[in-house]
């Protein structure tokens, strides 16, 4: 049996992790309405505490970023203070928690927005089941393309995100520039249909993605930034047939940048699937000097296997720690793992399906 890697120590500039395990960002959906950090979230990352990094649920840089119930916001005063509650609950255990930072651009609903429409890169609809709005169920609609000011002005909210993230505490930021959201929609050319300096070329389609980390470097140093994509991914209504070209090139550009990690969702879990054959963690090793995380899908098999091939630095697990907040000492010491199976309250308010997880309990020895 060959040595876990699992349960190595890794370093990133000053930044320590007391292992390779990651809690990936998963919505769950219990901010309230007023989208502020609470009590029973940071008992959440607490219990999940033993990972080495907790990447912190996607939170919206602005009111405009909203797309999804409950879901927290960095933008207010009362959000920060909400956040601190949850780093100073995790600061004695030895974890980092990085917060991410999401834009839920055209994946959202006027109801959302005081009947506004929401924003994308293009008026292109997303094509795909029924949305949850504060209403109800409601069709998608066609969004509002955002003017270049616009555009300036979304980056600015990004910046303010992570000046307001390094104000509540947190030990990083991950910007979010994957699973169909406002910086993917830039990203793909099936949601980008501009024609002036953020469409047409690759270049220009990832200009946005390239000022937003522009601007959190202003805030944060380069190993303190990660940055998430999905290149297999279709989930909403994204994959271009140009995927490969595309995220080779972005994985190259922000390689210029010295960040921390590059968050890439390799698996093909949870219907991500390319347009041809998927992309692997081994086709970005060469293209980006920092850190990588792999994700989606994995097993603790597949993990030792991807450190082992130094494809990956480290991996983040998502559905196995909700059910299983105890998951690295369950993967060290063999223990079984509790299914991932019932979603009923995985976005409901309050503890069930959240907090009321145990930790794993070894059977009692007989006496002979």
């Amino acid at each position: 049996m060959h040595a876990s890697r699992l349960f190595e120590p890794l370093s990133t500039g000053n930044l320590h992790f007391k292992n390779r395990i990651a809690l990936a960002p998963m919505t769950r959906s219990r901010a309230g309405a007023g989208r502020v950090p609470n009590e029973l979230m940071a008992e959440y990352y607490r219990q999940r505490s033993s990972a080495g990094l907790l990447i912190a649920e996607a939170t919206v840089v602005s009111q405009q970023g909203i797309g999804w119930h409950d879901t927290p916001g960095i933008y207010t005063e009362e959000m920060v203070a909400g956040w601190r509650k949850i780093t100073a609950a995790i600061k004695p255990t030895g974890a980092h928690i990085f917060l991410q930072l999401w834009h839920c651009g055209r994946a959202s609903h006027s109801d959302y927005h005081d009947g506004a429409l929401p924003v994308s890169a293009s008026a292109v609809k997303l094509n795909g089941d029924s949305i949850h709005t504060p209403l109800g169920k409601k069709e998608y609609e066609t969004p509002r393309p955002l003017t270049v000011a616009e555009i300036k002005a979304t980056v600015a909210d990004y910046r303010q995100a992570a000046i307001n993230a390094k104000a509540a505490g947190f030990s990083g930021i991950e910007v979010h520039g994957a699973n169909g959201y406002l910086i993917n929609q830039f990203l793909d050319p099936k949601s980008n249909l501009r024609t002036d300096q953020y469409g047409s070329s690759l270049e220009n389609r990832f200009r946005f993605f390239k000022e937003v980390v522009e601007a959190v470097l202003e805030v944060w140093p380069a190993e303190q930034v990660g940055a998430r994509i999905s290149p297999n991914g279709v989930f909403n209504d994204m994959g271009s047939e140009d995927f490969r070209e595309t995220y080779l090139y972005v994985a190259k550009e922000l390689n210029r940048f010295n960040l921390g990690y590059l968050h890439v969702m390799d698996g093909l879990a949870f219907g991500f699937h390319a347009k041809g054959e998927p992309m692997t963690l081994a086709e970005f090793r060469p293209l980006f000097q920092g850190r990588i995380i792999g994700n989606c899908g994995y097993t603790q098999d597949l993990a030792e296997q991807r450190l082992a091939e130094n494809t990956a630095d480290m991996i983040a697990f998502g559905r196995p720690f909700i059910t299983n907040p105890d998951l690295p000492e369950r993967f060290k010491n063999n223990y079984p793992l509790n299914p991932a199976e019932d979603m009923s309250q995985w976005y409901t308010p309050g503890a069930k399906g959240y907090t009321d997880y145990p930790p794993y309990t070894p059977p009692a020895s007989v006496p002979s």
